[in-house]
């Protein structure tokens, strides 16, 4: 049985955290969102339980969210140096200004001040870029974050929604000029979008960065609340979305994690969270919440521990169609390699001549 206190280091660092990190980018905003008391309810909840993994981002909620912690930590002195605190860099929020958003020097030097001032504090624990800038040469932004660690305004880096060459060559980069590494990747990832198991894994696993994936429950749909016979349940607010996901092959992976949890006496989201915590690649899944029963129900996903048949089942019902070369190097390319041969626990099927 996991626990939030059951810490994994990030990547090739030694920074602890807790296994499901706290989403911050509800807080702030109620009227879709959280309002700043039952911001403070949730984060309570989850330190009380061992948590000390906060993610937030400049542009959440205009700001907003990085002020909600930021009141947080002023209300408990002595707290601060106990907790993880994660945001990102990158979104604009200053319209009309070239200059207000993206990863080049003069931005990121803008935003990592205003994200200090706002979380009232004088450094980051873990500052992501919150995605790719095609404009911005990848040796500006890394010399950038480079610069901000040695200055102690951060503590470790990493990159989000960034693709899987540009994380390489960021990595190499820094490695090649002795610069800060870059400590981990976070990505999109849940049983309904499992493409990132080809490249941004893979550089992953070849450069030792952590993984963090968002929205493990792919924005609802992996609740429970949709199923075959009630595909628009009362309040649900369907976005677009979500209702271009639920398709038949949707319907079948939701009631296989139906059976699962039926069986496991566990709702479908703690079965769909624990899938995604239970994949090797992954250091820390991002949670969100609007409601601290919302936080309670995911935090339950702790106790439920899938068996390899379990694994198998939704692997089976989620496989993605990955980009080439993927499936040519298994289908193909590992069959001629190995000619019927098991290495390092990977079987092929032997030469037909």
């Amino acid at each position: 049985m996991a626990a939030l206190d059951h810490y994994r280091t990030l990547g090739r660092t030694g920074l602890r955290i807790s296994p499901l990190a706290l989403g911050t980018m509800t807080f702030g905003d109620p009227s879709w969102g959280a309002d700043d008391e039952t911001s403070a309810a949730i984060i309570d909840r989850y330190l009380d339980q061992g948590g000390n993994f906060l993610d937030s981002a400049n542009g959440y909620t205009e700001g907003r969210s990085e002020r909600v912690v930021g009141e947080y930590l002023r209300a408990h002195p002595g707290l601060r140096d106990r907790l993880v605190i994660a945001t990102k860099f990158a979104g604009n929020m200053h319209p009309g200004d070239p200059n207000g958003g993206g990863a080049g020097r003069k931005a990121i030097l803008h935003q990592v001040n205003a994200s200090l001032e706002r979380l009232g504090t004088d450094y980051i624990d873990l500052y992501w870029q919150h995605n790719w800038d095609r404009h911005t040469p990848l040796e500006e932004t890394v010399a950038t974050l480079d610069d901000l660690v040695r200055a102690g305004k951060v503590r470790y880096f990493g990159l989000s929604d960034t693709p899987a060459w540009a994380v390489t060559r960021a990595a190499t980069v820094a490695e090649f000029r002795g610069w800060a590494p870059v400590a981990a990747i976070q990505v999109e990832y849940s049983l309904l979008q499992r493409t990132v198991e080809n490249e941004l894994f893979g550089a992953a696993h070849a450069l030792g960065l952590g993984v963090t994936p968002w929205s493990p429950l792919a924005g609802g749909v992996l609740t429970g609340k949709y199923t075959r016979d009630n595909p628009n349940p009362s309040g649900a607010g369907r976005s677009s979305q979500v209702s271009a996901s639920l398709t038949d092959r949707t319907f079948d992976l939701i009631d296989g994690l139906g059976r699962i949890g039926e069986r496991l006496n566990a709702p479908v989201a703690a079965v769909s969270l624990a899938w995604v915590r239970q994949q090797a690649p992954v250091t820390a899944t991002i949670i969100g919440a609007r409601r601290v029963d919302q936080l309670d129900a995911n935090l339950a996903s702790l106790d439920v521990t899938l068996s390899d048949d379990d694994l198998a089942e939704l692997d089976r019902l989620s496989t993605p169609e990955l980009d080439f070369p993927a499936d040519f190097l298994i289908d193909v390319a590992l069959n001629w390699q190995q000619a019927g041969t098991t290495i390092n626990g990977v079987r092929s099927e032997p030469l037909r001549r």
